[in-house]
């Protein structure tokens, strides 16, 4: 039996609608448009305005402030993933004389650099860039408030930087790279760092009364990498796609998975919010659920890309206002709504094409001391290790094609696994990381570290 996933059902798709629908509502916002992206295609788009006959679709730009770090950040991953820089490299290898080169290029990407939050005065977002000509002037003369490395400190100078690196090592303007090499791959072609009609107009909302205010729409210069883009709800649909699945044109899904990953330490609020960030990419638990993405502000507009991987459901939402609806919270409220709806199918289950009986010979219980683990076979000659019950450490590997394994995830990550055999080529037990994992429970037989009490297992009479 198939079953297509294309289509979401009615009960879904009015769900959707009503929540952009109270959103728009008690968020006051001049317009609201929404996509919800499953399996790597757009499968719902929804709108809501203030003006009478005017329903923006998914082509109509609205400016995404923030959500641009993320496209300058796969600028920066596909620089490191060309050789043309490493991520543990300090910013002062390729970009000296900043004041900040101690700062790895990871640390920029995931805000740890200890860099300040914002550029000197005047406010950057509601004055022209030409006020910041150079990396000086966005940097000021105390660019580090924080020992580098240290804490996550938001930082819109930090990603200025990174797309001055960008420049550097490409030597071409940065919207000019961007364009070149993920805009045009992925076909995003409404996206652009001025705004092409047709695009909203970006308001203030009065507090205190239903009144507007236009917002100016600066060209932020220097500070581009950091928040200048605009783009659409059709093209930001087609991103969330990549930075799901990856696209081997721009960045490997290897290298977007790796955009996922937690990468900053935590401020103690973050831990009861669950919230942290990764190379680009803010990354939170909400109801069970890990989400990725960004959100985005700047005067007159705000917006937000939220992604639940393990369910490859995504939301996008965009609205020109300046402050009132918490996109954020529609956005997980979209992939939520969707998740829950319509669960996504999992694959068939297929067995393994081959199989080493040499390999298949580990496969079940093993026991580290009296902790009961089960090891399994899975796919392309990797192994997974993780307690028969509980939670506990628990790692998939894979393979080296010598006979051992490497931890890819957790506890194990990065941990070596083999299996120690006899001289008669028996198994004698795993070795993980130096801890033994034995057949039975402190196998006598088998080299535990501290040996095996030779008066063996007893009772208490």
């Amino acid at each position: 039996m198939t079953t297509s996933q294309e289509e979401l059902l009615p009960s879904t798709r009015r769900a959707l609608a009503h929540r952009i629908a109270v959103a728009q509502a008690e968020g006051r916002a001049p317009s609201m448009v929404a996509a919800v992206v499953r399996g790597g295609r757009t499968v719902w788009h929804g709108s809501r305005t203030s003006v009478e006959g005017e329903m923006p679709d998914d082509r109509v730009q609205y400016r995404i402030g923030s959500i641009t770090k993320t496209f300058t950040a796969v600028l920066v991953l596909r620089l490191r993933d060309e050789g043309l820089l490493d991520l543990g490299d300090p910013l002062e290898k390729h970009l000296p004389g900043t004041g900040a080169g101690e700062a790895t290029i990871a640390q920029l990407l995931a805000h740890t650099a200890g860099l300040a939050a914002e550029s000197p005065a005047p406010w950057w977002e509601r004055t022209p860039g030409s006020l910041r000509p150079e990396l000086a002037d966005v940097l000021g003369e105390r660019p580090l408030l924080h020992p580098v490395g240290r804490r996550h400190h938001y930082s819109n100078p930090g990603y200025t930087v990174l797309g001055a690196l960008v420049e550097k090592l490409r030597g071409a303007p940065w919207e000019e790279v961007l364009r070149q090499e993920v805009l045009e791959p992925l076909g995003l072609d409404r996206t652009s760092g001025r705004p092409r009609s047709p695009h909203a107009g970006g308001w203030a909302v009065h507090p205190w009364a239903d009144v507007l205010l236009a917002e100016p729409a600066e060209d932020l210069g220097r500070m581009a990498p950091a928040g200048q883009l605009w783009s659409t709800t059709g093209d930001l649909a087609r991103f969330a796609a990549f930075l799901t699945h990856g696209d081997d044109r721009v960045l490997s899904a290897e290298s977007v998975r790796e955009m996922r990953v937690p990468a900053a330490p935590a401020e103690s609020a973050d831990v009861v919010d669950g919230a942290t960030y990764g190379l680009g990419l803010q990354v939170q638990s909400q109801g069970g659920r890990l989400l990725v993405g960004h959100s985005g502000s700047l005067p007159g507009f705000l917006a937000n890309l939220t992604i639940a991987v393990e369910d490859d459901v995504a939301a996008v939402v965009l609205a020109n206002c300046t402050s009132g609806p918490l996109l954020g919270s529609v956005g997980a409220d979209l992939v939520r709504i969707v998740a829950e709806a319509e669960p996504r199918f999992p694959e068939p289950w297929r067995p393994l094409p081959q199989v080493d009986e040499a390999v298949l010979e580990l496969a079940g219980p093993w026991y580290w001391g009296t902790h009961a683990f089960a090891l399994r076979l899975i796919a392309d000659g990797g192994v997974s290790l993780g307690p028969l019950a509980g939670g506990g450490r628990r790692s998939r590997f894979r393979t080296n094609g010598d006979g051992t394994w490497t931890g890819l995830e957790g506890y194990y990550a990065g941990e070596l696994l083999r299996a120690v055999r006899r001289p008669d080529g028996t198994v004698s037990h795993l070795d993980l990381g130096s801890f033994v994992f034995t057949r039975q429970p402190y196998d006598e037989h088998a080299p535990v570290p501290g040996g095996v009490d030779p008066e063996g297992w007893r009772g208490i009479g």
